[in-house]
């Protein structure tokens, strides 16, 4: 007789052997028991839960001689020929192939005649979401009111992609990843049943890669059994999924933790020597570190400890490391597991997401603390570099705050912080940023009456140099910088474009940007690393990058016209009236009786 797969011999046949779903059985069963089964229902969930076998049940469980009953009595001549999948009147129904409007047509057009060989017309429909919208539409007043007869059961793993209308004509079951314990427990009663001699370690890891799958475990099962005679040991699990062991990785966070690169790549090598596939000795390395911190966070739960086989040795690794640190590691770790996924050098990015954590290390902060677990020096002479290693930090604490204060007096008079241009936010975080300048001048303005919230002081040097050689050399050139960012990344170049050069001062390049969201991304350390790299390339010297809006640099622009064409200011000086003309015969009359003789009266 030809083999069957475990998963398929092992299929649940009654409600007691689906492992996991309790609460969603006893509903059923309950149902079942007082006859108040429903027209249609929706089983949602992971792959490998249960929900078909459940619906396969629930259809027997209707339709047996015996019944309804809470279980099938698998016996009658019914539940024997709906196990073999042989009665006409239980149709299961492929959705990702069946998905189009004419086989729900016919699904209506045959739904109203009455079954022929058992009590009940029940249609299976799997992977329900695979259906268009136009096959939803003709599938919906007949899920609304079937015919007494009739009984719908739809199984989906992606219930959120049902119409709310096709979702709320279903009693709706969410099935539920199978726990760990429940998973060990069924794959010792399978083994005991099939002969298979196995180690509590290796069926501990096949239940953690199944991630809650109870079919994907049988399938490891079968698979690591057929590699290794049926012998299960934690080692043939490792060899047959190509993981790496906890030991190995051990040694890597070893490394990590001494900063030792050279070590760190002999692991990585190693790994790849063994026929390790990158992606898989990241995904590991990721579950590594995570168990890492959930006993450096939660050293004392159970729930977190029982699925870790080694507790100890990972409380001792993980001594080692601040929860900071771990943090850190994992961000660096996820980000390039994304990258590898359309990456043609996946073992490369491997090598840098390694280095890279290693690297984090020359922080202020520290990727790990120094004393390591057992190998902590004792008395005196632990006191002594505990004792230094404060006095350190204290030093470097001291200094950044005089740093700061430093530059919050600075800004208050207006004056721009010296070296990098910070005020354009190369890193998204400077501290010459529109929030922090705000904070630390408590909103007032620089001498002149700029606001420093629009960071007007930091682009008057630009302005001036905006129409220079060197800028229009630039500009010229800007589409070959362009084509050489999108050769490197294709996604940096998507937010560059939104870009245009400004103006260009002391080997810095303004851009302007009409999008916050691309000068944000822009700005990212990562690319705008990259992008200096390609303005290198192309212009043949290293230029460093600067940012800005587009509208704050306009108003620069005309900020600084208007005080050019500015006239000076108008000065009022007080003049003496000059007297209003007199009359020619007044004239004649003092020339003829004498100035003393003649007197002037106003008409009034």
């Amino acid at each position: 007789m030809a083999h069957i797969a475990l998963y398929r011999r092992w299929r649940p046949q009654t409600f007691g052997d689906i492992a996991g779903q309790g609460p969603i059985v006893r509903t059923l069963q309950n149902a079942l028991r007082e006859n108040r089964i429903s027209h249609a229902y929706l089983f949602s969930g992971p792959r490998g839960t249960g929900k078909t076998s459940a619906a396969r049940m629930l259809a027997k469980a209707v339709n047996c001689e015996r019944g309804p009953a809470p279980e099938p009595c698998n016996e009658c001549e019914a539940c024997r020929r709906m196990t073999e999948g042989s009665v006409v009147d239980v149709i299961e129904i492929d959705a990702a192939s069946n998905r189009g409007v004419d086989e729900i047509r016919d699904l209506r057009d045959k739904v109203k005649y009455a079954p022929t060989e058992v009590r009940r017309k029940v249609y299976i429909i799997d992977e329900v979401h695979m259906l268009t919208t136009e096959a939803f539409n003709a599938l919906l007043k007949t899920l609304e009111e079937p015919p007494e007869h009739a009984m719908f059961i739809l199984a989906t793993t992606e219930p959120h992609r049902l119409p709310a209308t096709i979702v709320s004509r279903c009693q709706r079951f969410d099935f539920r990843r199978v726990p760990l314990e429940e998973q060990i427990s069924h794959l010792e009663r399978v083994c005991r049943e099939e002969g298979i001699t196995v180690e509590p370690e290796g069926l501990q890891m096949i239940a953690r890669l199944s991630e809650g799958g109870m079919r994907d475990a049988l399938s490891l099962l079968d698979q690591v059994a057929s590699f290794s005679g049926n012998q299960v040991t934690y080692e043939n699990v490792i060899s047959v999924t190509g993981g790496v062991a906890a030991e190995q990785f051990g040694k890597l966070a070893e490394a990590l933790l001494q900063k030792d690169m050279g070590a760190a790549l002999e692991s990585v090598d190693g790994f790849m020597q063994e026929g390790k596939s990158p992606d898989k000795c990241m995904e590991s390395l990721l579950y590594f570190f995570r168990d890492l911190l959930m006993i450096r966070m939660i050293p004392e739960s159970s729930a977190i400890t029982e699925r870790i086989l080694n507790p100890d040795h990972y409380r001792k690794t993980a001594a080692g490391f601040t929860a900071d640190a771990l943090f850190r590691i994992i961000d660096v770790l996820n980000h390039y597991q994304s990258e590898m996924k359309y990456s043609t050098q996946p073992r490369t990015l491997f090598e840098v997401a390694v280095l890279k954590a290693c690297s984090l290390s020359d922080d202020a902060e520290g990727l790990a603390v120094r004393i390591i677990g057992e190998t902590k020096p004792s008395g005196a002479e632990g006191s002594s570099a505990t004792a230094a290693d404060a006095g350190e930090l204290a030093r470097l604490q001291k200094r950044m705050a005089q740093m700061e204060q430093q530059l919050s007096k600075l800004m208050e008079r207006g004056v721009a912080a010296p070296a990098q241009p910070s005020a354009f936010s190369s890193d998204g975080s400077s501290l010459a940023s529109p929030s922090r300048l705000a904070a630390s001048s408590g909103g007032a303005t620089s001498t002149g009456g700029v606001s420093l919230l629009k960071g007007r002081t930091k682009l008057d040097r630009f302005i001036s140099q905006q129409d220079s050689e060197l800028f229009r050399q630039i500009k010229t050139k800007w589409s070959q910088v362009l084509a050489q960012v999108k050769d490197k990344k294709i996604t940096v170049h998507a937010w560059l474009v939104n870009g245009t050069p400004a103006a260009f001062d002391q080997d810095t390049l303004l851009l302007a940007f009409t999008s916050a969201m691309h000068r944000e991304t822009t700005e990212k350390p990562a690319n705008k690393q990259l992008i200096e790299q390609a303005m290198h390339e192309v212009l043949g010297h290293a230029i460093t990058l600067a940012t800005t809006m587009a509208n704050e640099w306009q108003d620069a622009l005309e900020g600084g016209s208007e005080a050019a064409k500015k006239p000076e200011a108008e000065i009022l000086r007080l003049e003496p009236e000059e007297p209003a003309p007199r009359e020619e015969w007044v004239d004649e009359a003092i020339r003829l009786f004498g100035e003393d003789l003649v007197k002037i009266k106003e008409d009034q």
